[in-house]
């Protein structure tokens, strides 16, 4: 995963770059966590623009993010979304809860 933070616009860009499973949650939420507690943006965006799968336990990881950033007074959203994680997403409801463009 990378990461990008503009100062000026507090904005925290995560862009995940390989699949979400129950093997790669744990170093992506490290990572994430590390970034979002390191900067306490105002806007933190996941991209998932190099996503091409994503099991239930990336939506544990997505809702335990979103709960750190709202706490720290931050909003959450989502980008380059594939159809097929869309999918999951809104079976799940969560463009009810996090902002997906």
């Amino acid at each position: 995963m990378n990461a990008t933070y503009n100062k000026e616009d507090k904005l925290l860009i995560l862009e995940i770059t390989e699949e979400i499973d129950h093997h790669t949650t744990e170093k992506i939420r490290r990572k994430a966590d590390y970034e979002i507690e390191r900067f306490s943006p105002k806007r933190t965006i996941f991209d998932f623009n190099k996503v091409t799968f994503m099991d239930s336990a990336g939506i544990g990881m997505l809702i335990g993010r979103y709960k750190l950033v709202t706490m720290l007074g931050g909003t959450m959203e989502m980008v380059h979304v594939k159809p097929s994680i869309m999918k999951i997403f809104e079976m799940c409801g969560i463009p009810k809860i996090i902002k997906v463009g």
